[in-house]
């Protein structure tokens, strides 16, 4: 069985991640989702993938609030490389809330908020699929991209 690459990054939730009840949008997950591919294809020395990779699903399932300038970990991992496809999971953590980041911008509090241990906000699948610029469906995906995908230390 392949071991396939990881990578994470951190975030804050900004206000413009929010809605109108003070918690995350549903959009900012996929933002903070795509910011870790990026930093998974930059640490493979991928940068050809994305103009090469449009998406054909993405699932996303919502467990937990996050909050405005809660800190948060978003983790992508490869789960499965197939001929033309590629399959990552992910998860959204939400970092414990300290008391600064526990009120709203109108200075009430998160109803629920936790403030203990960080907890998966949000986790899912997205697949991607080799498309080459230039060509309109999909192909293998070339062997210097098989290799770096495969290859973990």
């Amino acid at each position: 069985m392949d071991a396939f690459p990881e990578a994470s990054v951190e975030r804050t939730v900004e206000w413009v991640d929010t809605d109108a009840s003070g918690h995350q949008h549903n959009s900012a997950i996929l933002r903070w989702v795509e910011a870790a591919e990026a930093e998974l294809f930059r640490s493979l020395e991928l940068p050809d993938y994305f103009p090469n990779a449009p998406r054909v699903q993405q699932v996303i399932n919502y467990k937990a609030k996050l909050w405005f300038g809660q800190r948060v970990t978003a983790t992508v991992k490869i789960h499965s490389l197939g001929r033309t496809s590629l399959t990552m999971a992910f998860e959204v953590r939400g970092h414990p809330l300290d008391d600064a980041a526990r009120g709203t911008p109108d200075g009430g509090t998160h109803q629920g908020a936790s403030s203990e241990g960080s907890e998966v906000a949000a986790f899912g699948t997205v697949t991607t699929v080799h498309v080459p610029n230039g060509t309109t469906a999909s192909q293998p995906w070339p062997e210097h991209f098989v290799r770096a995908v495969r290859c973990v230390d």
